[in-house]
């Protein structure tokens, strides 16, 4: 018979058994030990890819001018060589150029423009002016960096394509405007940027700074709650470490500007030093817990992040490849979406403009100081280059240094690749016997896609790009599945594997 104290007696003396769910329960305890395992895997990424944008930067300072120089002698010294060769230059040359022409143009333009006028004009609004100010310019920030890209692809390869073949765009002189137009646009919208935080530094009760952090908790809300496949998130990723990057030259720039106002007192270093690592907290903090969401809610395990700096140091280590299809400051701004020419541009206006050099003692300092720099730059790039072929063998991805990985590209079929590719197995190496990148031997096996690389590490680093298709063929053989894509082959500005509903 049920009773009052029955009930109660069973309330207090019933027990469970958590070993019948055993399945359950240890799924659970591995998504915790995945979320206290997400801050150091994505700080390692971080790490690595910060190193990275600040090699493709420095690029643009050290070895981008030495580059120029010697283009510009042989194209001096043309008529000592004869014209043995059918181009005047080479492209890497031309390339170099044009980065160094658009960059010394774009810097004489900037002096026409007024960062204390802007700074006055910023610090005349209010607060909320300036906060919805400040996200606009995060949004138009990415779009330029998009759309620039693209822009400056263009004028390269428009500059350097074969003259035999058949015109099909505006011509070289167009394109090289809209490139300075482009590069002059956005390093404007940076100086905005570094001016509005700077405001933000200097107010009297740092109101406008806890808008501008409290905003960054934002982009969780917008982010975790969304569907994430790994080349989603790897995207994400890199945007992040370009988006980190950026702020730590903002924050580079406001200080320079801060400490020219105060005579280069180092004490005032110290006022301003609080809100820099405020700033700084804030973005890893986002960081964190944004990634360690998406990993939970999409089940996504830490180690793809290994993965993810394994696909970056590809990129390093195919660069130096001979006869590599691109330079390697490039293929970072394809893959992060960091262009480092107008963050340049804004870079040297500023550090000119609070920095007086006049006598000889301080010439003779800024030539040590960019022998430092290149010494830096030299050393970052032998570390880098390390520490990515020690990635790339960890990952397993050696032979895709020497081996095609085929890609199925939207609205291509499959067999027109497969018979591109069979024309091309012909021409593997160069006149000098060596292999590349872009020309590599390839060992043709019976079907196609044996021509797969299927290391261990492709397991994560391939998402299905569709739904399994069975091919019927001989008897003998077995079924295959569809092509799968590559995060090699992914970019940021790429829609690419699952679109995030």
């Amino acid at each position: 018979d049920l009773s009052l104290l029955r009930f109660i007696s069973a309330e207090l003396t019933r027990g469970y058994f958590l070993e019948h769910n055993e399945a359950k329960y240890t799924e659970r305890r591995e998504r915790v030990y995945t979320c206290m395992r997400i801050p150091k895997e994505l700080e390692k990424l971080m790490f690595f890819g910060i190193f990275l944008c600040l090699d493709a930067f420095l690029y643009v300072f050290t070895l981008l001018p030495l580059r120029v120089v010697l283009a510009m002698f042989r194209f001096i010294t043309l008529p000592c060589y004869g014209l043995r060769d059918r181009r005047l230059l080479q492209p890497a040359q031309v390339c170099d150029i044009l980065k160094g022409v658009i960059l010394v143009i774009c810097y004489f333009m900037m002096h026409y423009v007024d960062y204390s006028m802007m700074y006055h004009l910023i610090r005349g609004q209010s607060v909320i002016k300036l906060y919805i100010i400040y996200n606009m310019l995060e949004v138009a920030d990415r779009l330029f960096s998009s759309f620039g890209q693209d822009i400056l692809d263009a004028l390269y390869w428009t500059a350097t394509e074969p003259k035999e073949r058949k015109r099909a765009h505006i011509g070289v002189i167009p394109h090289f405007f809209m490139a300075v137009l482009y590069v002059f646009l956005h390093a404007i919208l940076i100086m905005v940027q570094a001016t509005t935080l700077n405001v933000a530094f200097n107010s009297h009760n740092k109101s406008l700074l806890t808008i501008m952090m409290s905003n960054n908790f934002v982009e969780i809300k917008g982010s975790v709650f969304k569907k994430f496949e790994k080349n989603n998130l790897f995207q994400m990723s890199n945007s992040d470490i370009k988006e980190r990057f950026t702020n730590y030259v903002l924050l580079l720039i406001v200080c320079l500007r801060n400490m020219e106002q105060f005579s280069w007192n180092p004490d005032h270093l110290w006022v301003l030093f609080p809100d820099v690592c405020m700033v700084v907290a804030s973005e890893i903090a986002v960081d964190i817990v944004k990634h360690a969401f998406i990993t939970k809610f999409n089940d996504i395990t830490a180690d793809v992040y290994s993965e993810y700096r394994a696909s970056l140091a590809f990129d390093l280590v195919s660069s130096r490849q001979k006869n590599a299809y691109t330079d390697y400051s490039d293929s970072v701004s394809r893959r992060m979406g960091f262009i480092p020419l107008p963050l340049a541009v804004l870079l040297i206006r500023v550090v000119t403009s609070s920095i007086k050099v006049q006598g000889v003692l301080a010439y003779v300092c800024v030539v040590l100081f960019y022998c430092g720099l290149i010494s830096l730059k030299v050393l970052n790039s032998i570390v880098l280059l390390g520490k990515s072929c020690q990635y790339v063998k960890e990952a397993k991805m050696e032979e895709k240094l020497f081996n095609p990985v085929l890609i199925a590209t939207p609205g291509k079929p499959a067999g027109k690749q497969q018979s591109m590719f069979k024309s091309t197995q012909g021409m593997s190496t160069d006149e000098n016997g060596t292999t590349s990148v872009t020309n590599q031997p390839v060992h043709q096996k019976e079907s196609t896609p044996s021509l797969l690389v299927t290391s261990n590490s492709d397991q994560f680093l391939t998402t299905p790009d569709g739904e399994e298709k069975e091919i019927s063929q001989d008897s003998s053989e077995l079924k295959h599945r569809s092509t799968k894509k590559d995060l090699l082959e992914i970019d940021r500005f790429t829609i690419c594997g699952n679109r995030i509903d």
